[in-house]
């Protein structure tokens, strides 16, 4: 939901929250558990608060039925303000990204722009302080140059050498530090001027990232407690970005200067820049293009496309595995794009993780901006792509969810169920096939966690794309998927594993359930249609086909026991399900006779005899029953599975028809 919608509904929630707080509302009292808590989350109010409602219950006596709706409806409401908060942090996190690049493209005052990139960057990790040091290359140490939330003079003033406290070490190796407790923390040197300004401010947990321009630090940029506290991968990953974009302003702004400088210098100097004006007009041009794509929404091939216009040549944006290798490496090692025959290679990048590269193609004579900005398009692609990954993993969470209420909370509202899904666009009134699929590459144990990711990750994108549901479970994953017209649960079993396997490049058996309909019928439906999946699975890896899919119908009579609710009528019309249409709409004895030649040994001279008929007529029944079953209907195989059928059809009751015609 865009920001200010969000906005407006948490202010018109809280205003009608306010006004039935009011003695002279007079709104009839809530009878439903969840009203206290909608309350609360209209409001905004703390975790701790919902504890509230429940207490008072509590406290009143009320019966245990209400107590424990009123814990069911808390739990769901702290799920729903837990997710709120998420989607506010991520649309945060991304809305700030997305304006400091905003800013960075009309880069005037580098000071502010420093400025607005640290006190985001103190906002969104909810830090008590946050700063920016630069290197000094002369005196070789470095120095502090922005700081927010700071109140000592002589922590503003800090210098520090090349290996000293925190920030030097990260200034020395390149690399981020953390720690929760940096005067317990003897990783890095603690010398009595960096302590005593870290004490004067307060800090106890301290996070560093390194400013780099290609293999070079430049600075360090910090986000500070005065509290013990522990920092997430993303929170680290989120000041990296931060830290990036002020490498960027930095970069830019020098780039500026040098430009200036060679405004104010000799004649010549001014003839060629006069030269260079059309390429800083692309530059500026591809900025703006670029900031725009960011604020509408684009995607890594908008990019490409605005510029190739701008470069007048072809951009294209490349998964990492189709790059040239060495030249991809060297782009990121460096941070700036590197010629590779008639070609220039810009590695996308987010820290260590390569995510592909920007190819601009026969283009051998870059000019140094026109290399710049294929440079920033590269940082705005890889910025897109962390932004679609975030988008994509939220979704992948939410389907996961659902699927786990469908196979565990038994007493969920069916309707809140289908509104759940709708959003996702299942429909859960649609034919579906429950598919238990599990990894067989035999992976060490130190990667199985790993290959599992992968797996999901996979599993989650075909559901997506099959409007369906995936989720992680008992050391595979289950997969909710619906069937096409004219599909059946063993092709749909056999495509899940080629495609899985194909993804994740490691064999992926997966056993599927007979099509169930009508999901939120009854509570444990896709819980029943998920054990016969894995029923399946287990069968399949017991005889030897790791790596296949299949459904429980296609192991025959093994089929009836693999089934969640042995469907023995299914079996019997698949296996003589033809022969007995035919008695009804002929009124022939074909079934009787079918019985009788198996229980004669199958012996047309013995059978005839039982029947008291020509024996000429059991061939003629028999080889109708051919017709009718297959020629290799006498088989071992079949004719277990046919004399099963039978058996079970007649203590179905089903009575035989009448003699008739033959």
């Amino acid at each position: 939901m865009p920001r200010d919608h969000l906005q407006s509904a948490e202010r018109s929630a809280s205003a009608a929250a306010a006004d039935r707080s009011r003695p002279d509302a007079g709104r009839p009292a809530a009878d439903g558990a969840e009203a206290p808590f909608l309350e609360l989350l209209a409001r905004g109010a703390a975790a701790e608060a919902y504890e509230q409602p429940v207490l008072l219950a509590r406290a009143e006596g009320r019966p245990a039925e209400r107590v424990a709706a009123l814990e069911r409806a808390k739990l769901l409401a702290l799920r729903v303000r837990s997710e709120i908060e998420g989607r506010r942090r991520r649309e945060a996190e991304l809305s700030a990204l997305f304006e400091t690049a905003h800013d960075l493209a009309g880069l005037r005052d580098l000071d502010a722009v420093l400025r607005a990139i640290v006190q985001r960057a103190r906002s969104l990790l909810g830090t008590d302080v946050a700063y920016l040091s630069l290197n000094d290359p002369e005196r070789g140490d470095t120095y502090m140059r922005v700081t927010e939330g700071s109140v000592a003079a002589r922590f503003q003033q800090l210098r520090l050498g090349m290996g000293e406290g925190l920030g030097g070490l990260v200034a020395q190796t390149a690399r981020p530090y953390v720690t929760d407790d940096y005067f317990r923390d003897d990783r890095f040197q603690h010398t009595h001027s960096i302590d005593s300004g870290v004490r004067d401010e307060g800090l106890v947990a301290i996070l560093g990232v390194p400013l780099t321009l290609g293999d070079h630090v430049i600075g360090v940029l910090f986000a500070a407690d005065r509290r013990s506290r522990v920092f997430e991968r993303e929170q680290i990953a989120l000041l990296g970005s931060f830290a990036a974009l002020a490498a960027a302003a930095i970069d830019t702004a020098n780039l500026l200067a040098e430009t200036r400088e060679a405004l104010s210098g000799l004649e010549r100097a001014n003839e060629i820049i006069q030269d260079r004006s059309a390429v800083i007009e692309r530059a500026s041009d591809v900025h703006d293009r670029l900031a725009e794509l960011v604020l509408r929404g684009g995607g890594v091939h908008d990019v490409a496309a605005a510029v190739s216009q701008v470069l007048d040549g072809t951009v294209e944006f490349t998964e990492a595995p189709a790059a040239p290798a060495r030249a991809l490496e060297s782009s990121r090692a460096e941070g700036h794009a590197v010629r590779h025959g008639d070609d220039w290679i810009a590695a996308v990048a987010a820290g260590d993780e390569l995510l592909g590269a920007l190819v601009l193609r026969g283009h051998p004579g870059l000019d140094p901006v026109d290399q710049r900005t294929l440079e920033r398009a590269a940082m705005v692609t890889s910025l897109l792509l962390l932004a679609r990954r975030s988008a994509a993993e939220a979704e992948q969470r939410v389907r996961g969810e659902l699927l786990d209420d469908l196979l565990d909370a038994r007493d969920r509202d069916p309707r809140l169920l289908r509104d759940r899904a709708t959003r996702l666009r299942a429909d859960l009134d649609a034919t579906h096939a429950v598919l238990a699929a599990r990894l067989e590459g035999g992976a060490a144990a130190d990667q199985e966690a790993d290959a599992r990711r992968r797996l999901w990750a996979a599993a989650s994108h075909l559901a997506a794309t099959r409007h369906g549901l995936a989720a992680a479970r008992d050391g595979g994953t289950v997969l909710l998927l619906p069937l096409t017209p004219g599909d059946t649960a063993t092709g749909l079993a056999r495509r899940t594993a080629r495609e899985l396997g194909t993804a994740v490049h490691e064999p992926v058996t997966v056993g599927a359930s007979a099509p169930v309909g009508r999901l939120l019928a009854r509570p444990d439906t896709v819980a029943s249609a998920y054990a016969e999946a894995r029923r399946c699975l287990d069968t399949l890896r017991l005889l030897g086909r790791a790596g296949d899919g299949s459904a429980a119908e296609d192991f025959g009579f093994l089929g009836l026991l693999l089934a969640g609710e042995r469907d023995i009528a299914g079996f019997v019309d698949r296996t003589i399900g033809g022969v007995v249409a035919y008695d009804e709409r002929r009124g022939t004895e074909l079934l009787r006779t079918l019985d009788a030649y198996f229980a004669c040994g199958m012996s047309p001279a013995r059978t005839k005899d039982e029947l008291h008929v020509h024996v000429n007529t059991v061939a003629q029944r028999l080889d109708r029953v051919g017709r009718l079953l297959g020629d290799d209907w006498q088989s071992p195989e079949r004719a277990l599975e046919i004399q099963l059928a039978l058996r079970l059809h007649r203590l179905s009751g089903v009575t035989q028809p009448p003699p008739g015609q033959h």
